[in-house]
Parts: C-alpha cells; sequence; structure tokens
C-alpha cells in the first residue's frame, strides 16, 4: 500500500523541481534591449569622460555675446541652462527668430556636420539647418543659431544676425 501512493506524490514533486529549474536557467541569453542599454551606457560614459576634461558653461555666460536690442528689434532672453541660453528677436511685438548659443563639450558629434562646411561667417564655419535656420560653430565647441520664426526674416536675415554676435569673444570663452 505504501508503494502505491510513490507515484501520487513523485510526480507532483518531480514537475515541481522541473518547473523551478527551468524558470532559474533561462538568463544566459542576451535579448536586444540588453544591446540597447549597453550602447547607451558606452554613449553616457563618452559624455561624461568629455565634460570631466571640460566642463560645459553655464547659460547665463553666453548672454554678453548675444547681439543687442536696437534697429526696431527687441531681443528678449527666453531660456538658460546649463550649456545653453536661447533668445527670441521681436519686431512689433511679434517673434521674428530664435537666437540660441549651446556648448557641444558633451556631445562632440555635433561638430561633425561642419566639417563639410563651405560657407563662412565671421570666419567661422556655418550650416543650414533646414529651411529656416543657420548655424555656426565657434572654436569647434559652441554652437550659434538663428532660426526664423516668421517668413519675412530671410536667410540673408539670418546671416546678419550671426554676425552681430560676439563670436571671437566666445572663441576665447574656451
Amino acid at each position: 500500500m505504501i508503494f502505491s501512493r510513490w507515484p501520487k506524490i513523485l510526480a507532483p514533486l518531480l514537475i515541481s523541481v522541473l518547473l523551478l529549474v527551468s524558470a532559474c536557467g533561462g538568463g544566459s541569453s542576451t535579448s536586444r534591449f540588453d544591446n540597447a542599454q549597453q550602447q547607451s551606457t558606452q554613449r553616457s560614459a563618452q559624455r561624461e569622460m568629455a565634460q570631466q576634461n571640460k566642463q560645459e558653461v553655464a547659460g547665463g555666460q553666453f548672454n554678453k555675446f548675444f547681439p543687442p536690442s536696437g534697429g526696431g528689434f527687441e531681443r528678449v532672453y527666453v531660456q538658460e541652462k546649463r550649456g545653453f541660453a536661447q533668445a527670441t528677436l521681436k519686431q512689433n511685438g511679434q517673434d521674428v527668430a530664435m537666437l540660441s548659443i549651446s556648448d557641444t563639450v558633451g556631445n562632440p558629434s555635433a561638430a561633425q556636420k561642419f566639417q563639410s562646411a563651405s560657407q563662412r561667417i565671421g570666419g567661422y564655419p556655418a550650416v543650414a539647418q533646414g529651411k529656416n535656420g543657420t548655424v555656426v560653430l565657434v572654436d569647434n565647441r559652441f554652437q550659434v543659431k538663428v532660426q526664423s520664426r516668421n517668413p519675412s526674416f530671410s536667410h540673408s536675415d539670418r546671416e546678419a544676425w550671426l554676425q552681430k554676435f560676439d563670436l571671437n569673444g566666445l572663441a576665447r570663452l574656451n
């Protein structure tokens, strides 16, 4: 009689052990999410190393390099954060352009688009960014950008306003 109960007890016990072993033993394979996490971590580490060598400039330090208000235009600062400052350019109370300076020390690949630049503004390489933006790279580190917010603000207007920035002063900041 005792031997007749063994199959009833042994079968559930073996199934439980089998489930436990299969659930715990499957951790050796890697998924596409694991690879994405590893790549993201590597990029973050590269940015951190770049920032350790050079610190991003505080956004408020960029303000003195922006062109002043005048000639019917008003410059209004709208954002400052570490490595970035932004202002709107208004004419007759309407936004006509967005002006910005950003520090690329944490993103060294940002300067790659300027390697083949054929245009220069103020002696620095310049590229078009879409149909409404023009960007200058100062001293391989700072991007100075003017973006049209109104159709009346043309490509030549963007170039003229980029020349009004104190680009050489910004280069000395590096």
